[in-house]
This record gives C-alpha cells, structure tokens and sequence, in this order.
C-alpha cells in the first residue's frame, strides 16, 4: 500500500475526507499527538485500525467530533444521557485535550469501543483536526498512530515511521502542541474519575464541578492493582475502559530506566551507572527535564523516538513531582519503563 503524504490544504483535507467515508484510515494532528482515524460507525473501518496498530481487539477508541450536536447519535439516551456534569466540563474544555467516557449508542460499533458499553469521545481544538471532522462528514475513532506500544507520534514523521505502507494517507500537519494523550474522564459512575491523567488536571476538573474528581487507583503506582512483574501481578484478566491503561506502554526500543532524587543524586546515579553499562557494552543516554513539566510533556515522546533512532541501549531519566501536570507525565515515564525506578 502506497501511503499518501497531504498537505493541510483544502483540496487534500477534502482527499482525507473521502478516504474516511470510504472505509480509509488516514492519521491526521490533534493538538495531543497524531490520530490514526477512521469512521467510528464503520465497524470493518475501525477493525482495520487494530491491524494497522497491531493493537489489542480489548483497548477501546477514542471518537472524534466536531460539534457537541453530534454527542445525540452516539450517546445511550441522546441529550438525556449526556449528564449535568458532562455538560459542566464540555463548556469548560472543549474543544480541547479531555475525552469524556459516556454510555455508548446503538449506532456506536462494539468494536469501537472494545466491547464496551461507553464510549469515549472528545473534541479537539487542532484546527486540522477539526477541518478533517466536518470534511468527513462521520465522527473519527482515533488511537494514536503508532505501532501498539511504542511511544506515541507527535510529528507527521513519527506517524510515517510506523505506519508507511499501513495506511492510506498521513496528513503532514507539524508538531503537536499538547504532547500527550489527552486526559480521559469517566462521568458514568457514582463519582468523577480520571482514567487517563493528560494536560487537564483533576484539579482543573474538580474546580469545575465544584466536587473532588479522583484518579482511577490502575494509575497509582503503590497500589497492588498496578500490573507489576516483580511482585507477581499480570494484567490479562484486566479490561481497560480506557486507552493508556495498560502496564506496558509507550516504549521505546531502548530499556528505559527512571532516576528519583535531587539534581546531585541524579547526576551521581547517571555516572555511575552509565559507567557500569559502557562496561558492559551498551550506550546510554540522559534526559532530564529539570521540574519543567510542560516541556516534558510536549518533547517526552519525541525524545524517546529520537534516542532510538541514535540507537542507545539504555535511557535514563529523572523523574519529575508527581502533582498536577507531573502527574500526567509521570504516568507516561512509569510505563514506558515497565515501573523500572531507581530510588
């Protein structure tokens, strides 16, 4: 399969919308990182997203749209089933960087959403993105448009690394402004609960609802519910309601290695084991963001994707407070070095 590179002009936005109406996958930017899409309501459609990704038929999509108007055909009850709360955190967020996890529609393909009940869904504020929705025509389920696992591409170039030959088209949009997923919220229980921690923090979110808006306890690393080889846990018998929930994620081919202590601490640490791995014949490289969480968050992926394309064995970093924002970055390291931390 030839993979076509378009422009983000009219005519070849209007080329990615007929190739989504007729069954294409076609990766395009958000303002988090690049999208694979295909319509939502296209049950053969969204499969092939799965084979493209090489990704588990369990991990559900998140669909795209461009106007809340469109929430009626996908969500259980149409306007009644969307909720107060939901409506609170649309007019504080969207469009932008929040999926919303809603009881799914009948017109909503259980493949879409991993066999689900709910689906997620969420508007984003990229401009590209948005022109590709109405262009469409059809609401975009969209992982990110990697090969499962690997970190996520928050460049045209990252998407093509992965995915030429796989896909239909490839919208060259630039760098993703945001750098990681957008942050995934449950309105569909008793109480708030953060799924998938992004840029929209649950402080952001609870000042909104004016109520205390939790993390999943699948996100907290000392919980015995976190997937964790060392002491015995799997994750096979989990099924995540959510995309990002899985042990394993967002690896790079380097083992990563994540470094807690001060900037001493760290630099000490890094010399001593640089020097044990040089011995034993592999590179290493260093990334150190230096408390500066909005940068890690935008270059965290990017960096990961270019240290392997430098073909280094190892990667250290050193981790970041894990408060607010630092949060949603810490939850990328912690995965992407199977909770591999050196305290």
């Amino acid at each position: 399969m030839l993979t076509k590179r378009l422009s983000t002009s009219e005519e070849d936005i209007e080329v990615a919308g007929k190739i989504l109406r007729e069954g294409g996958l076609v990766a395009f930017p958000t303002e988090t990182v690049y999208g694979l899409g295909a319509n939502a309501l296209d049950s053969k459609a969204v499969a092939s997203i799965y084979e493209a990704k090489g990704r588990p038929s369990d991990n559900p999509m998140i669909v795209h749209i461009a106007d809340s108007a469109e929430l009626k055909q996908l969500v259980k009850g149409g306007r009644d089933g969307i909720g107060k709360n939901a409506i609170k955190v649309m007019e504080a967020f969207w469009p932008g960087p929040l999926t919303i996890i809603f009881p799914k529609s009948s017109a909503v393909p259980d493949v879409t959403t991993g066999g689900l009940d709910t689906v997620a869904i969420r508007m984003p504020s990229n401009d590209i993105a948005y022109r590709l929705i109405v262009e469409a025509g059809v609401p975009i389920a969209a992982p990110s448009a990697n090969l499962s696992g690997k970190p996520s591409p928050t460049t045209a170039e990252d998407v093509l690394e992965d995915m030429n030959g796989r896909i239909e088209a490839v919208i060259m949009g630039g760098c993703c402004d945001v750098g990681i997923e957008s942050t995934v919220l449950d309105l569909t229980g008793d109480k708030p609960i953060i799924l998938r921690p992004g840029l929209i923090t649950s402080e952001w979110i609870s000042g909104v609802l004016d109520q205390e808006v939790a993390y999943d306890k699948m996100l907290l690393a000392n919980n015995e519910m976190v997937a964790n080889p060392r002491e015995g846990v799997t994750e096979t018998s989990f099924k995540p309601k959510s995309p990002g929930m899985k042990y394993t994620h967002y690896s790079p081919k380097a083992k990563v290695r994540l470094i807690e202590g001060s900037d001493i601490e760290f630099k000490r640490k890094v010399v001593e084991l640089g020097i044990k791995a040089k011995k034993q014949g592999y590179s290493s490289a260093v990334l150190n963001y230096e408390d500066d969480v909005r940068r890690a968050a935008k270059k965290f992926f990017a960096d990961l994707r270019e240290l392997d394309r430098q073909e280094y064995d190892i990667i250290f970093i050193k981790t970041l407070e894990e408060t607010g924002l630092g949060f949603s970055v810490m939850n990328r390291m912690l995965k992407s070095a199977g909770y591999d931390v050196i305290k």
